[in-house]
């Protein structure tokens, strides 16, 4: 039987949030199926400012994704190409550095680097990506490659996952972005993106970042094939890492966009659920200092929104994102400082920018 707010008290719930103590996953699962969002949104609020005050951060960072050619060509991903295909585009070193040394221009303070698995660059192309972009930009911090990528990397190479790391963090590795987890359950994985780095995988890759001393984001893309239950197992087993290590940063929960994906009949998710996702995330992972609005798959309002219902981040000026647009995302490809900090202003919270690690740059009282 599955659990709703019949058999689970909603005052014990508060009563533990207020308290400090740890939700369970039966009562993570059931907060799914309370339809007062205020509530949620009280509660994820309580927990949010207590670990960041009234502050809402942002950062100025500039993205670059190297090759949209993939070997995993996922089912939900509407970025990936095969290397014939007309719109398979894959940048050398010249152009990679060209859109690194943009970044100075506008004040950004992070590269952030992602990536198609590339069936014939070997893995020396990504990291001399790295390693130029250090040596031309030696003050600006690299976040780079998501797990599944340090995972493709071993494979082609045959060096383990720890060997793989270290050379990226010797090359000017920094800290690693949170992508690729998607759901952690197998069956969603099987539906959705078999061929990708199991869930098993994923984390195990994330300890030893975090063992090495590189910092990462953790994510969940959500609004496909999986249940409620599986969400809330998958925060869990972030939680449970998390404990483990402390090396996560912050949790991004990402809404799926369906338009021109192979995934095309599901229906987009509505504020609703990306409300709700954001609070029971914040609920859930109570070891997470930042939760994440990523303005760019949730659109700026519900970004905005989000900021009453545990969020405490909005992520960056972005520049040139290009993952979600090719699924439909209708927001802009890049925001200017000044914008996001009028959005957090105007939602009552106190901007701050910040670098990648959470140091503070400057505070807009």
């Amino acid at each position: 039987m599955s659990v709703t707010t019949a058999t689970v008290d909603l005052k014990e719930i508060e009563e533990k949030v207020m308290s400090g103590e740890r939700l369970t996953r039966e009562e993570g699962t059931a907060l799914y199926d309370v339809n007062d969002i205020l509530f949620l949104g009280a509660l994820a609020r309580y927990v949010k400012e207590k670990k960041s005050g009234n502050y809402a951060y942002f950062n100025v960072n500039r993205h670059i994704n190297l090759t949209n050619v993939c070997i995993n060509r996922c089912k939900f991903c509407a970025f990936s190409a095969d290397k014939d295909e007309p719109h398979a585009y894959t940048m050398e070193r010249e152009e990679i550095l060209a859109r690194a040394l943009e970044a100075p221009n506008i004040g950004a303070t992070e590269l952030h680097i992602v990536s198609g698995l590339h069936p014939d660059k070997p893995f020396d192309y990504y990291l001399e990506a790295i390693s130029s972009c250090k040596e031309a930009l030696p003050d600006i911090h690299i976040q780079a490659f998501t797990a599944v990528e340090i995972d493709y990397f071993a494979r082609i190479t045959g060096m383990t996952i720890r060997q793989v790391l270290e050379k990226l963090k010797e090359a000017g590795l920094g800290s690693m972005p949170g992508g690729g987890a998607e759901i952690f359950s197998g069956r969603v994985r099987g539906l959705t993106c078999e061929k990708k780095a199991s869930g098993k995988r994923w984390l195990e890759i994330m300890r030893t970042a975090h063992e090495l001393g590189l910092k990462s984001n953790a994510t969940m893309l959500y609004g496909h094939v999986e249940t409620k239950e599986e969400r809330i197992d998958h925060l869990i087993k972030l939680r449970d890492l998390q404990d483990e290590t402390g090396g996560f940063q912050s949790f991004i929960p990402l809404p799926f966009h369906p338009d021109n994906t192979d995934m095309t009949g599901i229906k987009r998710t509505t504020a609703i659920d990306d409300i709700k996702t954001m609070a029971i995330s914040r609920l859930m992972l109570d070891n997470f200092d930042h939760v994440k609005a990523f303005w760019i798959m949730l659109g700026l309002k519900v970004a905005q929104l989000s900021l009453d219902f545990g969020s405490d981040d909005l992520d960056g000026t972005v520049v040139e994102e290009k993952i979600t647009h090719m699924a439909g995302a209708t927001t802009e490809e890049s925001i200017e400082k000044e914008e996001l900090i009028h959005l957090i202003k105007d939602a009552g919270r106190t901007p701050v920018e910040r670098d990648t690690l959470y140091n503070i740059i400057k505070v807009y009282e």
